[in-house]
This record gives C-alpha cells, structure tokens and sequence, in this order.
C-alpha cells in the first residue's frame, strides 16, 4: 500500500513524478486546478492535449500529457464529475483516482500529487469528496509508493489530514 500523506501547498510546484490534474471534458485548459496547471506548465499541456486527446475525455477517466514547465515528468489528467451540474454517481469520481493511478503505474511512476477532485468549482460535498479519494487510493493495487493529496487551504487540508489518520490501522 502506498504511503499517503496530505499536503499543504501549490499543486503545481510538487516534485513529483506525475501531477494530477481535475480536467473538464474539452481537455483544454480552464479554472481551478486546470487553470493553474496549464499557466504553471505553459503551453506545451495544452499542446500535448489537443494532440493526445482531439475528442477529449470522458468523465471518470484518465490519460497522460508532458508536464511542460511544472517540476514533475508527466500531467495525468482525469476529469471529475460536476456534483453543481447534477453528475452524482460516485462510481465516476472513484474512478477519477483509480485511472490516475493505473496511468501513472504505465508510466512508471513512484510517485503522484492529486488535487481533491470535485471539490472546488464541481461541488461535490467536500466529507464525501475526500472519504472516496482514500477509499480509492487504499484499495487500489497501484505501485506508486507516494501519493499526495494537495490542498491550497488550510482548512481543507487539516480535514485530509484527519481522514487519513482516522482510517490509518490502530
């Protein structure tokens, strides 16, 4: 099982193998975590998505792109379902961190930064929202050793923080 830790911090500036980004479906830069990785990276993501995905990708799942200017090797995208626009099945979101880390595994990579995706702009119920990231994270076979959960508020991250160490074995 990968050691799992929560972070206070930039998304963008973790040394990191692959840095996840809460994609939409366009795969074409917008706000939030996208916004931000596409201004930190600089074009080459945004070049390498509409070369890699001219359609886009569909909720729930996940696929690679370089990670330009940002200090890790890769950007794995994944796009989150919108809670705000009625896409509730969970399955989706659960999905959203198995995918990254089966893409990462592909990859080769030892280590990953995800933001809490669904969260921010895509309102999902922010208990909920981090109770399926480690749900997914603890049952998945990924060989990534390190996983981070980023959160840009402090707030958000003693609550990730909580959680992880409420379901760490007594």
């Amino acid at each position: 099982m990968p050691t799992l830790t929560a972070v206070l911090g930039d998304l963008t500036d973790q040394h990191v193998d692959v840095i996840v980004n809460a994609a939409s479906n366009a795969m074409r830069g917008g706000g939030g975590v996208d916004g931000a990785i596409h201004r930190a990276g600089g074009p080459a993501i945004l070049a390498d998505c509409i070369a890699r995905f001219p359609n886009g990708l569909a909720t729930g799942d996940a696929g690679w792109t370089t990670a330009g200017d940002l200090p890790a090797r890769w950007v794995v995208h994944t796009v989150g379902p919108n809670f705000a626009a009625g896409e509730r099945d969970r399955s989706r979101l659960l999905s959203c961190y198995r995918r990254a880390l089966e893409v990462a595994d592909r990859l080769g990579a030892s280590s990953i930064a995800f933001p809490l995706i669904s969260a921010g702009i895509y309102g999902w119920p922010r208990a909920d929202a981090i109770a399926a990231a480690l749900e997914a994270i603890r049952s998945s076979d990924a060989l990534v050793d390190d996983v981070r959960i980023v959160a840009r508020d402090a707030a958000i991250h003693d609550e990730v923080r909580a959680a992880i160490q409420a379901a760490e074995p007594s």
